[in-house]
């Protein structure tokens, strides 16, 4: 995970995204649109107030975010040459997490200089990741809404899209990530971590996970809502992307640690460059 660096001491106001041109505010602090699922929304509100207690119900994403984070952060400096040494590497660039939860990106990347807007369906999250966010001094943009919402909003578009184990929760995986993909500012870069349909996928992102481990409640997973590498490049074909991966991450029980590596057959990412 990289070294945590000083919040910015902006003001705790919620902030427009980065480029106030064609955007309007919404009337109301709240998701509509089709790729809601309301039985996932559900499950994850009722849960809102647990998102940064590192021994809670998320404990497991709190263990596994460090992986996440290095990916983004390597991939991010890479596409648009930082030194992730420096202090504030990402600022002067926009980034949008698409279903935010309680914040658990969108902190580390503001902290790490991006202007960050983030969004979720379920207002209770957002209310736990505005509060957060304003204990510790950081000036995020949440909102509850959807990527839908966004878009007819004409809200960005931004330098970095993220959407992190959210595609396999919504109603219409395809237009989803397609109005995902719209938000994209030319040259700029998409990440889209998911689980993959596997037997592996079945036994170990579903059955152990929730019912041996106990990692994450039962019920959170539909293994038929996993999708494929070549499913999701294929959802985006005929859009002025280029489409990278399977990026996989792989869990080290000896180590209780997650790392960047080969197998795909559970937790992998897939990356989208907009053309320039």
């Amino acid at each position: 995970m990289p070294a945590a660096m000083s919040a910015s001491n902006d003001s705790l106001e919620p902030r427009k995204p980065q480029s106030e041109e064609g955007f309007s505010p919404f009337a109301t602090d709240r998701a509509e649109g089709p790729s809601i699922d309301p039985a996932d929304v559900a499950r994850f509100s009722a849960q809102a107030a647990e998102w940064w207690d590192p021994k809670g119900p998320f404990a497991p994403l709190h263990r596994f975010n460090p992986a996440r984070l290095k990916f983004v952060r390597d991939r991010a400096a890479e596409h648009f040459g930082r030194d992730v040494r420096t202090r504030a590497p990402f600022k002067g660039l926009s980034l949008i997490d698409i279903g935010c939860g309680g914040g658990l990106i969108a902190e580390p990347m503001r902290r790490m200089g991006f202007e960050v807007t983030a969004l979720d369906a379920s207002s209770e999250n957002i209310g736990t990741a505005r509060a957060h966010a304003e204990q510790v001094g950081l000036d995020i943009a949440y909102r509850a809404a959807t990527v839908e919402q966004m878009v007819e909003a004409n809200a960005g578009p931004f330098d970095v899209v993220l959407t992190m184990e959210v595609i396999e929760h919504v109603a219409d995986p395809e237009a989803f990530v397609r109005a995902c993909s719209k938000l994209i500012k030319p040259g700029g870069l998409m990440i889209v971590a998911t689980l993959n349909r596997t037997l592996k996928g079945l036994l170990l992102g579903k059955f152990a996970a929730e019912y041996v481990l106990r990692w994450v409640p039962a019920g959170t997973h539909d293994w038929r809502q996993f999708l494929k590498p070549e499913e999701l490049r294929a959802m985006l074909d005929g859009e002025p992307l280029t489409v990278t991966g399977p990026y996989g991450l792989a869990y080290d029980p000896l180590n209780d640690r997650w790392s960047e590596g080969d197998d795909v057959g559970i937790n992998y990412m897939m990356m989208a460059t907009r053309d320039a």
